[in-house]
């Protein structure tokens, strides 16, 4: 079935601070485009910052005054999670949306994360 163009139409989110975790592709950076193209400041936490750069250059194709950066976070790892925590919270500004989209599904072989949880439910 062909997909059909999201026909929601989005408030003026100026002024909103929005973090959308795997924003760097699929249903994240659809999501972190129209948050963008609404006038909220999104921010992008990523493992893989070229990918994530890649992102960025993409909303701003689309909408070349995007208020967008990275941060770094692998949420394989709860140091990396709790920095990225610590980083938002010294940046001293509320976040008004948070979408927790990243995840892993099935990885082809057991793997750990350094933690030493089994890789999807670590992540996820």
């Amino acid at each position: 079935m062909p997909r059909r163009p999201i026909d929601i139409t989005m408030p003026d989110l100026s002024g909103k601070r929005a973090v959308v975790t795997g924003a760097s592709d699929g249903m994240g950076l659809g999501m972190a485009a129209r948050l963008a193209a609404a006038g909220a400041e999104v921010i992008m936490p990523v493992r893989n910052p070229g990918k994530g750069e890649a992102a960025i250059a993409r909303i701003r194709s689309a909408t070349p005054h995007a208020e967008v950066s990275l941060r770094g976070l692998d949420l394989s790892s709860l140091d990396s999670v709790a920095a990225l925590g610590d980083t938002l919270r010294e940046e001293g500004r509320p976040i008004h949306i948070l979408i927790n989209n990243a995840g892993v599904m099935r990885p082809p072989n057991r793997q750990t994360t350094v933690d030493g949880f089994e890789l999807q439910f670590g992540t996820n």
